[in-house]
């Protein structure tokens, strides 16, 4: 994960470091206005698909409710030709920060009627169809996008609460939430797929987002991670990082997320929780010494 506060100039040198250390993934979340500098997705990624290719891209998340469900699908659709087939399309609704929804011209309480509109029509826009919608916030009379993704471009749904739960199972490929600990991630999983099978889809895939800090001294790991988290989110996540966020060794760490691989989980989005001055260092050690545990598992 690039970190929110990650220097642009920084996104195609560290989006190369982390091809060269052999992840299969990239993923750049997104704010308009935030508490920290944060970047867009759609543009951080694009620049880190010319800049690469192998890695698979996925905004993690993009900030669905601010944009017009069909440049959204635009901006997916070309990125993925940027990339040549290596995007894909991670949602969340937002609500860490109503100003800048406000700013954006939505209410906050009608995010989420917002996103599921969005994900409706932006599925049948990527499928190349020609849409005809007259619904809450948009209609389209007979519009097909083009050019579309040349595969079925791979939806990604955030969120923990019970309407991220429906919406995932009804839109995902991969249902991703943060802030969760095994035990409500495997019941959780399990309510997503069956939301999924409900209408008639296939069950979607487990991911944890993870904030997490790795170092050989894991008491120094655990308070660095703290301050960072404390810094991006204006809050203190003293109370919260034992049960959400792994800190310590690499052998500590490892044995924590080995417990939501057993709670379903198939991929783990690791987002540093470190200074820039550090995220190499964290890169190389997540990958060297706590992946291949994961691997395992």
């Amino acid at each position: 994960m690039l970190p929110p506060q990650l220097d642009p100039a920084r996104i195609v040198p560290v989006a190369r470091h982390a091809e060269a250390l052999g992840y299969d993934l990239l993923a750049c979340g997104e704010h308009v206005f935030f508490h920290v500098p944060t970047p867009n997705a759609f543009v951080a990624l694009a620049a880190a698909a010319g800049a690469t290719s192998r890695i698979r891209l996925v905004s993690a998340a993009t900030l669905l409710p601010v944009y017009p469900a069909p440049l959204a699908a635009k901006m997916a659709a070309t990125l993925d030709g940027i990339s040549g087939g290596r995007f894909e399309l991670g949602v969340g609704v937002g609500g860490e920060f109503p100003p800048e929804l406000v700013a954006c011209g939505v209410e906050p309480a009608l995010r989420g009627r917002r996103a599921d509109e969005a994900l409706r029509l932006i599925t049948r826009l990527l499928a190349g169809e020609r849409v005809r919608h007259d619904g809450e916030f948009w209609q389209l009379d007979g519009l097909r996008l083009d050019p579309v993704p040349s595969r079925r471009l791979p939806i990604w749904v955030g969120g923990r609460r019970r309407a991220a739960i429906r919406r995932a199972g009804r839109f995902a490929d991969v249902w991703m939430p943060y802030m969760v600990d095994p035990a409500r991630f495997e019941e959780s999983l399990a309510a997503v797929r069956a939301e999924a099978a409900a209408v008639g889809r296939a069950a979607p895939e487990g991911a944890l987002f993870c904030w997490a800090g790795v170092d050989a001294d894991g008491e120094r790991a655990r308070r660095t991670t703290l301050e960072f988290l404390a810094r991006t989110y204006q809050q203190d996540f003293g109370a919260l990082a034992d049960r959400y966020v792994p800190a310590g060794t690499p052998a500590q760490v490892a044995a924590r997320l080995r417990e939501y691989a057993a709670a379903g989980a198939g991929t783990v989005l690791f987002a540093p929780a470190v200074d820039d001055g550090e995220l190499e260092r964290a890169a190389e050690m997540f990958i060297d010494e706590v992946a291949p545990a994961l691997v395992a598992a």
